[in-house]
């Protein structure tokens, strides 16, 4: 028997207990085939098409798993059947399952973002802020605490940032997660509080609220628990759609790669940077996409309050200089893009004046307060000594050294297995809504080139049980490599412009 009559009488068996089974075909392997995406005959009875849609949501399915193309109508049957709660969760992880299996064209892509924008409220801005709106979008990583000096040192050179940002799932930290480990601070803003804060401090920091693009959210979940996380259609369509929400005008976007990345290598993250510049393009919105490497943790200290105490840092002019590369390259390219430097280096200068003269610091501080942290709080973080700031924010129990296991230089300091441990000791999430805790995190004590002797300090790690486990301790000892230093390295290597998506130039300056 060949290998789709193997899978039709595999099909066949399901059908007959009562499973509609969709059986894949085209360019996949014969695992992700027998995948099925199955789901129960009961949804049968309930296939969602909208009233007066020609469209069913069976054979919208149908025609995706079969490779083919969707027309716009198609699409928008199955967004606003995913908003309006009328399909079941087996329906949407088939579409989802056979986007990622089939992919999407272009055209697709976009009638995916249009709709899924459109699925819920768009912010409506003065007239005066055209031009001045800009936010950014990273990837993930760790230690990746890029968007708390970026969008204070933004608005402090002019510009409005109505920064949409998630939490942490998985390894990576969320940019909410880190915000929320300061007292008082409040990520839930309507969008009349979000106006408000634009208005008197430029910049805000939010989370998605529920009548911003609720088909997002929906099928978010859903991709989480399908194994579609990595779809580039997808992630284009969330990204962009919730950005087309926010009604800016300039977007960058610091897509990530390396082995702590969604993405290992260049060329795979190009694929999404490259779909997220032309989508942006086609929504009228002015997209440049940043590749940057995440092998190593950006800056020294990875952990929700260990990163805002970097981040002040980086917003005094000082911390380190691969977290101060990415807040002015990608800064830098914003002001650009929407007209306030004459070039991208001309712009990350003015990004670096704002974080060297106060100015952006100033900027943070009015926003954690128009945010909800009471002013002394707020001013004891800006302008108090570190000993000041972790009174503020809190410290873990415990602070336990690593200690190098022979006499070397280091070559790495790798970042996925740092965030693997400080995931288990509680910084992160294994399922949405779970509590995490904000003081547990990591600080380089070595860096790349230092010579080490044995028993030296390299890893600091901030915990809350009185001694590591021993299998944490040797999967943190194997970040360290020891060996011939990497030659110097820039965070930044590409960047793709809008005017040619398939050309890429180097950084500037």
């Amino acid at each position: 028997m060949g290998y789709r009559g193997v899978l039709e009488k595999a099909g066949a068996s399901f059908a007959a207990s009562g499973f509609i089974v969709l059986l894949i075909v085209g360019p996949v392997t014969l695992l992700e085939s027998l995948f099925l995406v199955m789901f129960s005959s009961e949804d049968q009875s309930n296939p969602g098409p909208d009233p007066g849609s020609r469209a069913s949501i069976p054979e919208i399915i149908r025609k995706k798993r079969d490779g083919e193309k969707l027309e716009e109508e198609e699409i928008c049957t199955f967004v606003q059947g995913v908003t309006r709660g009328t399909l079941k969760d087996g329906q949407i992880g088939a579409m989802l399952m056979a986007i990622r299996l089939q992919g999407m064209d272009a055209e697709e892509t976009l009638a995916l973002t249009r709709e899924m924008a459109a699925s819920g409220r768009v912010l409506e801005w003065p007239e005066e802020w055209r031009g001045l709106l800009v936010d950014k979008h990273s990837t993930g990583g760790v230690g990746d605490k890029v968007s708390l000096p970026l969008a204070p040192a933004l608005a402090a050179c002019g510009c409005k940032v109505p920064m949409i940002s998630g939490r942490g799932l998985g390894h990576t930290g969320g940019t909410l997660d880190k915000l929320e480990s300061v007292p008082g601070f409040k990520v839930s803003q309507s969008p009349q509080q979000m106006r408000e804060v634009l208005e008197t401090v430029g910049c805000c920091i939010v989370e998605q609220s529920r009548e911003v693009v609720p088909a997002d959210k929906a099928l978010y979940a859903l991709r989480d628990v399908t194994a579609t996380v990595d779809s580039v259609p997808l992630i284009t369509g969330s990204i962009l759609s919730k950005k087309a929400a926010e009604s800016i005008s300039a977007l960058v976007l610091d897509v990530k790669f390396g082995s702590a990345a969604l993405y290992p290598t260049l060329e795979s993250a190009q694929q999404l940077a490259q779909s997220l510049v032309s989508g942006g393009a086609q929504l009228g919105i002015s997209s440049v996409a940043v590749l940057s490497r995440m092998d190593e943790p950006v800056g020294r200290r990875v952990g929700h309050s260990l990163e805002v105490l970097e981040a002040l840092e980086c917003l005094e002019g000082r911390g380190p200089g691969d977290l101060r590369e990415l807040v002015t390259t990608l800064g830098g390219t914003l002001l650009w893009q929407c007209g306030r430097a004459a070039s991208v280096p001309e712009g990350a200068a003015r990004v670096a004046c704002a974080l060297d003269d106060g100015s952006a610091l100033q900027t943070f501080q009015a926003m954690l307060q128009a945010q909800g942290v009471d002013a002394a709080v707020a001013q004891a973080l800006c302008t108090g000594s570190e000993d000041v700031r972790f009174q503020v924010l809190g410290r873990a129990k415990t602070q336990e050294d690593l200690l190098a296991p022979k006499d070397g230089t280091v070559r790495e300091i790798l970042a996925l297995p740092v965030a693997q441990v400080l995931h288990g000791l509680g910084a992160g999430r294994t399922r949405e809504g779970q509590t995490i805790n904000h003081h547990v995190g990591a600080e380089l004590l070595a860096s790349v080139g230092q010579p080490l002797r044995k028993g030296s300090p390299w890893l600091r790690i901030h915990h809350e049980s009185p001694r590591l486990r021993e299998e944490d301790r040797s999967a943190l000892q194997a970040a360290l490599v020891l060996g011939d230093p990497l030659p110097p390295r820039f965070k930044v290597v590409k960047t793709i412009f809008p005017q040619d998506s398939e050309n890429t130039k180097p950084p500037s300056g």
